[in-house]
């Protein structure tokens, strides 16, 4: 097809709430940057949203949420697929390229309390309030990653898998199912919950997924038209900062659903920090290796953090004995 016949844009989406919120802000910016251009949104439903109670470590974690997505791109049903790229694989899928990562949204963990429990927002927001969860609380949440950190501070705390979309999550809770849940704060306010944050969670208590708050944005490695628009979209510090966790995540061979935890900083005269941890599942043991560099080397830096991590035993808390 040629470039000036493009006159529809397909873009593959889960149904959930969140992922249609996501795909319907990359269909403006890309209404935004193009002139007579209909874009349209495939609905599509994966493995991950069919199994709803299996947990996603057990169901092999990488590619729950995304396979089925990819390959409605990959056969020509869609030209672009919209993903949370924490929940992408780090390896490449042949056929498809990476070319959109748009601005990020806010990357912090949030704690979310029964919405019973009146705490004003202006003395909530930031640090964790461990007086209100009780020795032994019930903490909703089927990340390693943030068991991990969790249980690092709080070993009394017991963690238990919270499945579904941020509503039933939410509603989990409310019903008296768990005492607090973890939620990313993106997705939070992405859908207009930012008044149910009881407590944002961040370093050095917390630190995020690789990818958190970002959008990845796929389409075919042969479609110049639709790279060249995504290209327009794309983010160039976020760009740099994801690669960088990325590629830690890719070197360690760790999955999405690691307990593996990142944050990146740039500083005023622009170069980029990458600090990573790996934890045991039950949070006892405790890695951290953080390096620092130019944006343009940020693949680099995420081999520097993981060669830190593996030499002070990653590989041992990243496949425990049984």
């Amino acid at each position: 097809m040629a470039d000036d016949d493009r006159n529809i844009i397909r873009i593959a989406t889960r149904t959930s709430p969140l992922a249609l919120w996501q795909a319907n802000y990359v269909r403006d910016r890309i209404l935004d940057c193009t002139d007579g251009c209909t874009v349209e949104l495939v609905d599509v439903s994966t493995i991950g949203d069919r199994d709803r109670a299996t947990a996603l470590a057990s169901m092999g974690g990488q590619g729950v949420f995304t396979k089925e997505v990819q390959n409605a791109v990959l056969s020509g049903r869609a030209d672009l697929a919209v993903h949370s790229l924490k929940d992408l694989p780090t390896d490449a899928t042949d056929g498809l390229k990476l070319a959109g990562i748009p601005e990020r949204a806010p990357v912090a963990d949030a704690l979310v309390l029964p919405a019973h429990l009146d705490i004003a927002i202006p003395e909530r927001l930031g640090s964790m309030p461990f007086d209100v969860l009780t020795a032994g609380a019930k903490i909703g949440t089927g990340s390693p990653r943030r068991q991990a950190q969790l249980l690092h501070v709080r070993p009394d705390l017991q963690m238990f898998e919270n499945r579904g979309n941020v509503e039933t999550r939410m509603q989990k809770l409310d019903d008296g199912e768990f005492d607090a849940i973890i939620l990313a704060e993106a997705g939070l306010r992405r859908l207009g919950h930012a008044d149910r944050i009881s407590s944002l969670l961040v370093p050095p208590l917390m630190l995020h997924a690789v990818g958190q708050g970002a959008l990845g944005i796929e389409c075919r490695e042969d479609d110049q038209f639709i790279i060249d628009l995504l290209t327009k979209l794309s983010d160039a510090n976020v760009v740099a900062a994801v690669s960088a966790e990325r590629s830690l995540l890719r070197d360690l061979r760790a999955g999405c659903h690691a307990p593996v935890g990142t944050t990146t900083t740039f500083s005023d005269a622009g170069e980029l920090t990458l600090r990573g941890v790996v934890l045991s599942l039950d949070g006892a043991d405790r890695l951290e290796s953080s390096a620092s560099g130019l944006p343009d080397n940020a693949e680099a830096l995420g081999l520097e953090v993981a060669a830190g991590l593996r030499e002070g035993g990653a590989e041992r808390l990243l496949t425990p004995t049984s």
